[in-house]
């Protein structure tokens, strides 16, 4: 199918051949017949991607400070990486539409193939032929509104949520600052409700056309007649409401907004604009100033966009799903009329010219739709105390490995191209000798084709059964979310594969069984969990100073994980799991390997609400390993720190960057490394040769299960208090 994308590191845009998305659960698959283009949302991010990389970096600035944060705690090459993997992807635009759904996934039951529904979502609503959109993102369409009109739902959702916060009243007079797209429909809603409305924007001809669609006066920010009808109205007092619909630089519309209003009025930002508030002004007339989010509540929610959970109509009477509805419902009883706002219909085809023409200025417009070829002329006329650790069973006279063709190289699909694949993954692989990266599987075809393009995918699919069935693909990456894991090295394993997932293997208890049912079943036993850590060459040559040991060990292990942002999907326990489940694994495998053994119990604790943790982890000679996942400490102190002490010797590992051995003599690392070196690179060269020789997995199957049993074992320590044996299945 066919997607308009835009680079933001060259700004080039183009319509391009990605993979068809995946029809997943708790969603479906639209066909899109038109897509509206934001002339203000989507030219400042088409205008942004055309500036220098200065430019982009002052437009920016909280991305910047996060770029900053990167560089302190992962080094500068791998933060370059990162962001330069970022910037040289293809980005989507889009984010409202009208089309008709393909196909149902699971679990939805209000819509059916056929039907026509508007959709919203800067992630599922997009200029393409087919979206996946989930099931609070899109809602029927009524009988009789034309699927053109019915493309301007999410927009017009915008403009509803910033009149809702502004809870205008029967009689009351209002002023929109700003007739773009978003401003035109905020005029026509609040005259729907029975509000008076003043316009403003320097454009004479879309001050001509809000009068048309309703409002009392329009005019140019600088012009006499702007105040004399506002003070007409008001009787002299000032407008009860103010609504910024306008974007760009200037402070001019909050100075403008302070003059025009009344007493306590108050001041809705709706758009992007400059907010340099005059304090004076603000202050002496006590003006309330709200800012209206997106399409309303729910909005940024993952609980409520990708999972479908509503919010009680009781508590939330508007929320992004309820908006879209509504906005729809006024289009078709002819409260809110969009016809008019339509500048341009262009064919999907045409879509890079479209933008072009836009950019320049050539295209002079309020809104401009998208045509899609297939349908349009079609939907016109339609519509635990004591954990076990699982034992590996593995079927007597042990697992054939397939012989290889001499200097035949590996083939590998992954099953996922996040920022951790694209950033600490694929480089290494693409740059190496006797690989083949065959095909990437994702389950948004965007993804897939970035990966395709950046590092070399002979194939770009969202089919994963497709890619399971192809004999020809050695081994499987399974670099998925968390909660997608277990399964999918289940079946990658049924399937014949070598298995390569990162952590964590599991979530449950019953996740891990299944693994290791699939392991019996199939004989198939070729797995690696990317606990890279122990790969790492400065800790490797720690290690190798260190040398023996005759006693028990102690080992500290500081983990200065920080706080998340708000939306990291890392938050998302009910589906994700913990945190610590989700990262804990690898700390667990580094203090295991250091110890050389797996350890027979788990002991944690927390501080108030969880945020810190402190797990011990007990030994069979002794020896004793406390690892302090922390989430409150200094941002700018080291992620990691290790000390290991035995028989008087002393280790220490500063977050990858140096380290040294305390015994008869000391060694400290000679310099610093370039970069934070995690074992990365080293845990993949080892993957690979046991792919193409058949020799040993890098670490033993027995360990993986180990571990991944001892971290889920602290959750059950935290809720039983107790320390928590780790029984041996037999």
């Amino acid at each position: 199918m066919k997607q308009v994308v835009q680079n933001y590191k060259s700004g080039e845009l183009a319509v391009l051949d990605v993979p068809v998305p995946g029809c997943k659960p708790g969603g479906v698959l639209v066909r899109t017949a038109y897509s509206l283009i934001s002339t203000g949302t989507e030219l400042m991010k088409v205008s942004e991607a055309g500036m220098s990389m200065l430019g982009k970096a002052r437009s920016r600035p909280d991305q910047v400070a996060k770029v900053m944060q990167s560089v302190a705690t992962n080094g500068v090459p791998a933060t370059y990486r990162k962001v330069m993997g970022k910037l040289d992807s293809y980005t989507p635009l889009g984010y409202s539409l009208c089309g008709v759904v393909e196909q149902v996934g699971t679990g939805i039951d209000d819509v059916k193939v056929g039907d026509l529904v508007a959709c919203a979502g800067n992630e599922h609503a997009l200029h393409a032929e087919l979206n996946w959109v989930p099931k609070n993102l899109y809602t029927p369409v009524p009988d009789g509104l034309t699927p053109r009109h019915a493309a301007f739902g999410t927009v017009g959702s915008i403009a509803m949520q910033g009149v809702r916060q502004g809870e205008p009243q029967l009689g009351e007079v209002a002023l929109v600052i700003g007739l773009g797209l978003i401003g035109q429909l905020v005029v026509q809603l609040l005259v729907a409700s029975g509000i008076r409305v003043v316009g403003v924007d320097p454009d004479p001809v879309r001050c001509e056309l809000a009068e048309r669609l309703g409002a009392a006066a329009c005019g140019d920010p600088a012009a006499a007649s702007v105040e004399a009808a506002v003070a007409e109205l008001t009787g002299g007092h000032g407008v009860d409401q103010v609504y910024l619909a306008a974007g760009g630089g200037s402070n001019q519309p909050v100075e403008l907004a302070a003059r025009l209003c009344r007493d306590r009025g108050r001041v809705v930002d709706i758009g992007k604009c400059r907010l340099d508030l005059p304090w004076n002004a603000y202050y002496e007339k006590e003006l309330e100033v709200r800012f209206s989010r997106s399409y309303g509540p729910g909005r940024y929610d993952p609980e409520y966009e990708l999972e479908g959970r509503d919010y009680p109509i009781g508590y939330v009477r508007w929320t992004e799903r309820r908006n879209l509805a509504c906005f729809l419902d006024l289009l078709a009883r002819g409260s809110v009329d969009v016809e008019p706002l339509v500048s341009h219909i262009a064919d999907f085809d045409d879509a890079v010219e479209t933008y072009q023409r836009l950019k320049e200025g050539d295209l002079k417009a309020v809104a401009v739709l998208f045509r899609y070829p297939e349908h349009a002329g079609e939907t016109e006329e339609a519509g635990v105390p004591a954990v076990a650790v699982p034992a590996v069973k593995r079927p007597s006279g042990g697992v054939s490995t397939p012989a290889r063709a001499a200097k035949t190289p590996v083939r590998l699909a992954f099953v996922g191209a996040g920022n951790y694949a694209t950033s600490m993954l694929l480089p290494h692989l693409a740059q190496r000798d006797g690989v083949t990266l065959s095909t990437v599987v994702t389950t948004t075809a965007l993804s897939a084709a970035n990966a395709q393009r950046k590092f070399g995918f002979a194939e770009a699919t969202t089919d994963l059964d497709a890619v399971l069935g192809d004999k020809s693909i050695d081994a499987v990456f399974v670099v998925t979310r968390h909660s997608s894991h277990a399964e999918l090295t289940r079946k990658a394993l049924l399937a014949g594969k070598t298995v390569f997932v990162e952590k964590p293997l599991a979530l449950t208890e019953d996740e891990l069984a299944g693994v290791l049912a699939a392991v019996e079943e199939s004989g198939n036993d070729r797995l690696q969990v990317g606990f890279n850590r122990r790969f790492a060459p400065l800790l490797q040559e720690a290690r190798k100073r260190f040398g023996a040991r005759t006693g028990p060990a102690s080992l500290r292990y500081l983990v200065n994980a920080g706080r998340l942002q708000h939306g990291s999907w890392y938050l998302q326990q009910g589906t994700e799991g913990s945190r610590f489940a989700g990262e804990g694994g690898h700390f667990i495998d580094t203090a295991s390997w250091l110890l050389e053994a797996d350890p027979v119990s788990v002991y944690a604790v927390a501080t108030s609400g969880n945020e810190d943790l402190q797990v011990v982890l007990r030994y069979p000679d002794g020896s004793t390993a406390t690892i302090s996942y922390v989430t409150t400490g200094a941002a700018g102190f080291p992620k990691e720190t290790l000390d290991l002490v035995a028989d008087g010797k002393v280790l220490r590992l500063d977050d990858f960057v140096r380290a040294s051995v305390y015994s008869r003599k000391r060694w400290v690392s000679s310099r610093l490394p370039k970069a934070r070196d995690k074992g990365q690179n080293a845990e993949l060269a080892a993957f690979i040769k046991a792919v193409r020789t058949g020799g040993p997995m890098p670490v033993p199957l027995e360990s993986l299960v180990a571990t991944t049993s001892a971290t889920l074992a602290v959750q059950a320590g935290l809720v039983g208090g107790a320390p928590v044996t780790l029984a041996r299945a037999r």
